[in-house]
């Protein structure tokens, strides 16, 4: 019992201690020299009032576009993704599976390469240039139902596929229609899977620092831009904290929202759900939507941004963008493309290792908890602060800190592991909790010690959900540009500040170069991913 005790306890302690250090200590500087007056930050000025930095009209007109933005996008992907929720879990056709895994793709590409895509296919020459909608609102809006669709699918398609199916069929027995069924019984039912997704949507709709820096329009500007011109150009560092806790404060509460939709997951029945074949009349709506979806939506910018990166500057196929990438740019950059994706693909090992430990830890204490945990909510913490944030936060410590903060090689992979580590969580905690404490109990009745309980039992499930876990640590690091474009040396830019910075400078060169680098980019993720994902059972709900 002693050294079952002594394991919980470091379990618990370093997840704790890294997530004090490197989350809420920066946080916290942010806080302290946004609200206390005076000069709370060595090098740091006090700055204006507080109410005169919220009374600005930039600071308004951020706020109101970054949920006005969320709202929209919450809504379409909602509308969107519950169809396909149904189609891709509850019924069954021929490529179900690789459909789905299209689907993902989205997710776990960096917001950067989100934004680029969508450039290319809604630019004036691009596949959906006659819309009109280049650098618009709208084009942000699309890019972030883009990004969310499948949110919404993988939370809300696996709660379908285990819902008992009796309640419906005796709504159907008593003489309701099937859309009468639908929406008086399923969708019901359904309600606080599809709660949970619409504030997580909007969570992340309200993160997305990387679609709005390089696909918003010009003089566009959200809570995340408004703080990083705040701290980078007009060096207010008082105003960027301020607008920072503002952040903080919306985003805590999409959190609560939440938190009170989130439920227990549905408990699978003991034979795989029977499922619908995808000919009924009745389904064909909602078969045409995903389809459409699935090509316009997903498929198009994807294709679009390969198609941009393999034109030249006067139309031509050509694959000189790619020859490019050996470069500079343009001189948009210190050093090549290839020496930044170089550098990205060690930070984000390094990330992946450091999440991997860290979320390990963290699962295996959480899964094992009863009823809610302190850890729990720690560790979700970082998902719902943005990462520009958590990097802004580390330049307000440097004036405490004995060693440079910009520039530091070893900050970056530490944020990036931060931004991480609540997605390997909730990758491994529901695979966990599958498993029945009595099978726990009796191995340890038997003599087994905690380390070969841990093995035995509750191994075999963490390599399955370590493998998803680990492909999506390492998409997230690898994409990761908030907290980077803060912390990254600017001779040694990553891959995905490269991006930015080679669409920044003007020029057709630098132009299609960065559509290049943007393809390498969601490459080395999606196949990261699609690696990861062999390891899921076909039935898991997954994250």
């Amino acid at each position: 019992m002693m050294a079952a005790r002594i394991g919980r306890g470091i379990a618990v302690a370093i997840p704790a201690a890294f997530l004090a250090l490197f989350f809420l200590l920066p946080v916290a500087a942010l806080i302290v020299n946004g609200l206390l007056p005076g000069e709370r930050i060595p090098g740091i000025p006090a700055g204006d009032p507080i109410l005169e930095i919220l009374a600005r009209p930039e600071t308004i007109r951020a706020v109101y576009r970054t949920i006005g933005q969320a709202l929209v996008a919450t809504v379409i992907a909602v509308v969107l993704g519950v169809p396909g929720a149904f189609v891709l879990y509850r019924t069954t056709f021929p490529g179900r599976r690789l459909l789905r895994a299209v689907v993902a793709v989205p997710f776990v590409l960096p917001t950067v390469v989100v934004g680029v895509a969508f450039r290319a296919v809604l630019a004036p020459s691009g596949m959906f240039g006659f819309l009109g909608l280049d650098r618009t609102a709208w084009s942000l809006v699309a890019a972030l139902v883009f990004f969310n669709y499948s949110v919404v699918v993988r939370m809300v398609g696996p709660a379908w596929a285990a819902l008992d199916p009796r309640a419906e069929q005796a709504a159907r027995t008593l003489g309701a229609g099937p859309w009468r069924a639908l929406r008086t019984v399923t969708l019901p039912a359904l309600a606080p899977a599809i709660g949970s997704a619409a504030a997580l949507v909007a969570l992340f709709c309200m993160t997305s620092y990387g679609i709005v820096r390089s696909l918003g329009p010009i003089g566009w500007s959200t809570i995340e831009t408004q703080i990083w011109q705040l701290a980078t150009r007009n060096l207010d560092l008082r105003g960027a904290a301020v607008l920072s806790i503002v952040q903080i404060l919306v985003v805590v509460a999409t959190m609560v929202l939440a938190g009170r939709f989130r439920s227990a997951p549905p408990r699978l029945r003991p034979h795989p759900p029977e499922r619908l074949r995808l000919t009924s009349p009745r389904h064909l709506p909602a078969a045409l939507l995903t389809a459409l979806v699935v090509v316009a939506l997903i498929a198009a910018p994807m294709v679009g941004l390969v198609q941009r990166s393999l034109t030249g500057a006067n139309g031509e196929l050509t694959w000189q963008n790619y020859r490019n990438l050996a470069g500079t740019g343009n001189g948009a950059l210190p050093r090549s493309v290839w020496d930044a994706t170089e550098l990205s693909l060690r930070a984000a090992v390094d990330a992946t290792v450091i999440a991997m430990v860290i979320g390990l830890l963290a699962a295996i204490v959480i899964a094992r908890s009863r009823g809610g945990s302190a850890l729990d909510t720690l560790v979700m913490l970082p998902i719902g602060v943005s990462a520009v944030t958590v990097g802004f936060g580390f330049i307000l410590l440097a004036g405490w800190l004995p060693f440079d903060v910009r520039g530091n090689p070893v900050l970056v992979p530490i944020a990036q592991a931060v931004v991480a580590v609540p997605l390997v969580v909730r990758t491994v905690v529901p695979v966990l909790r599958s498993v029945h404490p009595r099978q726990r109990e009796a191995a340890s009745t038997l003599g087994a010690t905690p380390l070969r309980v841990l093995r035995t039992i509750d191994g075999p499930h963490l390599l399955r959900a370590g493998g998803v876990a680990l492909g999506f640590a390492f998409a997230v690091s690898m994409g990761e540009f908030g907290a980077t474009s803060f912390l990254a040396r600017s001779t040694d830019p990553t891959l995905p500040v490269a991006v930015v910075r080679l669409l920044s400078r003007p020029g057709a060169e630098s132009l299609g170069t960065g559509m290049a680098a943007a393809v390498v980019l969601a490459a080395i993720t999606a196949s990261v991913m699609a690696i990861a994902e062999r390891a899921r059972a076909e039935g898991d709900a997954g994250w």
